[in-house]
């Protein structure tokens, strides 16, 4: 349990970072830590240079940018959870931090660290789904925006490119009329989730669902939008059956994990029953 030597380099700022990135190809960022240091702890990855974002203060911030609330990739799970500003205009993202691990890893793991790694158990990455996020990445051809649809690309794997930095993740101030939750079925040892859904739904007038995203993570290889669920719950009053219908097709498509804790038959069971759960409380806080 002990890591490979490597060489440890603590900078101050992004542009600093960003020099030692393009300079040491073969290092490892670290933010919070809680998921690299395991995994070099296991031997699993041994890079011969390590990067300490801890330092870069300028990351850890929460603010309401126009229309829209941005969070630092440095702010970590307890400062999100604990924000009144997220509270308010973002519900089910504080919902969200706050059911991740314990309050030790609350405040010390981060938001960015955890969206860059994209554990295929992580809860962040079923909220930004479904909360229409932008991710913003930092590298030497400086600032570009990449939306939460187009992020994740496989397990473990990010639209990331090998010399950026995920500085900011940007999210919509949610409409009127508009309730959001995220649940999740906790494996009881880790409290990642064996499967997590994050639900966001927009009510018009006469009370139909105007829009409908869902974000689930735990299911597949990585945290994914079940399209189909989504299509069949817009334009109509929502109903215990009809809302069932929806959820039923929760992983349709998805190459659903499995592992000695949840199998895949069990695992695509609690995604139809966790995704009609979701949807009924946003329903209810829409109301």
């Amino acid at each position: 349990m002990i890591p490979a030597q490597f060489e440890y380099h603590r900078p101050a700022s992004v542009s600093e970072a960003l020099q030692l990135l393009r300079s040491l190809p073969d290092a490892k960022l670290l933010a919070g830590g809680h998921s690299l240091l395991p995994m070099m702890k296991l031997r699993l990855t041994s890079p011969a240079h390590l990067i300490d974002l801890g330092r870069i203060k300028d990351l850890r911030y929460i603010k309401e940018s126009g229309s829209a609330v941005a969070i630092g990739a440095l702010t970590t799970h307890w400062t999100i959870e604990s924000s009144p500003l997220v509270q308010q205009k973002l519900p089910s993202l504080a919902e969200c931090a706050r059911s991740i691990g314990d309050v030790q890893v609350r405040n010390v793991g981060t938001i960015g660290g955890s969206l860059a790694h994209t554990d295929p158990a992580a809860d962040y990455p079923a909220a930004i789904l479904a909360l229409n996020a932008d991710l913003v990445a930092e590298g030497p051809r400086g600032r570009r925006t990449i939306a939460s649809g187009e992020f994740f690309t496989g397990l473990f794997s990010t639209a990331l490119r090998p010399d950026e930095i995920l500085v900011e993740v940007k999210m919509p101030v949610l409409p009127p009329r508009t309730g959001s939750a995220y649940l999740k079925f906790p494996h009881p040892a880790s409290g990642f989730a064996v499967v997590g859904v994050a639900a966001v739904l927009t009510l018009d007038s006469k009370g139909r669902c105007e829009q409908a995203r869902i974000g689930i993570t735990g299911v597949g290889p990585f945290a994914y939008r079940p399209q189909r669920t989504e299509d069949a719950l817009r334009g109509v009053a929502l109903d215990d059956k009809t809302i069932a219908a929806a959820a039923d097709k929760a992983g349709d498509g998805v190459d659903v994990n499995e592992d000695i804790f949840a199998s895949a038959d069990y695992r695509r069971h609690l995604a139809q029953v966790f995704t009609r759960r979701a949807i009924k409380a946003a329903l209810q806080r829409a109301r």
